[in-house]
């Protein structure tokens, strides 16, 4: 199991990786690009996408999938030892896919933290003077509180007792109801 940890660690770090160089510059997606499609088809030149970076989920996948199972055919040839290839297959491609959204997530964090850095200053200082606000408000409702109750037992003293009203049945056989 530790091989395979090893390997998906190093993995997430390689997704990462790759990420960030596409989003640097993505030279051969350009190259391929260029060599399939078609001089109308091709990509132009402001397009920032490559193979994995802002790509959609499946051809993250597929496109990560075909890295790693030429590089397992090579080194299988290279090297005719087989330790659990099918494991560390995945592992690799998991791991790459992980790294890849987890750069992709650093990348968007940051564009939105730039753009708005202004705005953030702001937002925080209001939210203290809100709490400010707020606090003051508590501490003078409290002595508004204790006020208040002494108010109501003042009023409940001064209040005359009324003459006592006369019941519903009383008031419908007056109406003639009853």
């Amino acid at each position: 199991m530790t091989p395979e940890l090893i390997v998906f660690i190093a993995a997430i770090l390689f997704g990462i990786l790759v990420c960030w160089r596409e989003s640097k510059g993505n030279k051969l997606y350009r190259f391929v690009n260029k060599i399939l499609n078609s001089k109308e088809l091709q990509m132009k030149a402001s397009n920032k996408k490559g193979f994995v970076y802002e790509q959609t989920f499946l051809l993250r996948l597929v496109f990560i999938a075909t890295f790693y199972l030429m590089s397992v055919v090579v080194i299988q040839f290279l090297i005719p030892i087989t330790l659990a290839t099918i494991s560390v297959f995945i592992f690799m491609i998991v791991g790459t896919l992980i790294g890849v959204y987890v750069a992709d997530l650093i990348f968007k964090s940051s564009k939105i933290i730039e753009e708005q850095s202004d705005s953030l200053e702001n937002i925080v200082h209001d939210s203290i003077e809100k709490g400010k606000d707020f606090i003051e408000d508590l501490r003078g409702e409290s002595d508004t509180t204790s006020s208040s109750v002494e108010n109501d037992e003042a009023q409940k003293k001064v209040e005359k007792p009324k003459a006592q009203e006369k019941s519903a049945r009383e008031r419908l056989k007056d109406k003639g109801l009853l």
